[in-house]
């Protein structure tokens, strides 16, 4: 989430930007490091998720951290679907398992704000997870960071 945001009459942010932007996040989400995660956040930044209100990054880390404690084998991508400014709607798909061996996916959507230093200050994230066997499972790849060749929601239908 390196890069800066722009002011729309003199330098606009371009879609290349803003996917890079996606990318960075999706990456620091597939780490499953909260503290990673939090480094692009503002100090202050409020998330609204499942009818929580989480505030600040302290809250974001310790959430994060019993996220996935019990989310386990997390796999995420993120697909930008529109932005305008420091506002953008992101797809969002996980995969995961709970310590019952019960495979579950995420789908949803998130809005995001970012403040004046490129730092999110908001997130409202809509989801449903869904049950599925094992073997429908689509994303497989070693802990870390999705291979760049590996197909994204669009290409996969989701």
């Amino acid at each position: 989430m390196g890069d800066k945001m722009h002011n729309s009459t003199t330098h606009p942010m371009t879609i290349e930007a803003a996917m890079r932007k996606v990318r960075a996040v999706e990456d620091a989400w597939n780490s499953r490091c909260p503290k990673i995660v939090a480094r692009e956040l503002s100090h202050d930044c409020v998330w609204h998720i499942r009818g929580q209100r989480i505030e600040g990054r302290s809250q974001v880390v310790s959430f994060l951290t019993s996220k996935w404690r019990t989310q386990l084998h997390y796999r995420h991508i993120k697909e930008l679907w529109s932005f305008n400014h420091n506002r953008f709607s992101i797809r969002i798909v996980s995969e995961w398992r709970t310590k019952y061996n019960k495979w579950f996916r995420s789908t949803g959507t998130e809005n995001w704000e970012f403040n004046n230093n490129s730092l999110l200050a908001r997130r409202i994230i809509y989801t449903t997870d869904t049950e599925i066997d094992a073997e429908k499972r689509l994303f497989g790849w070693p802990f870390g960071r999705r291979p760049d060749g590996h197909p994204g929601l669009q290409e996969m239908n989701l």
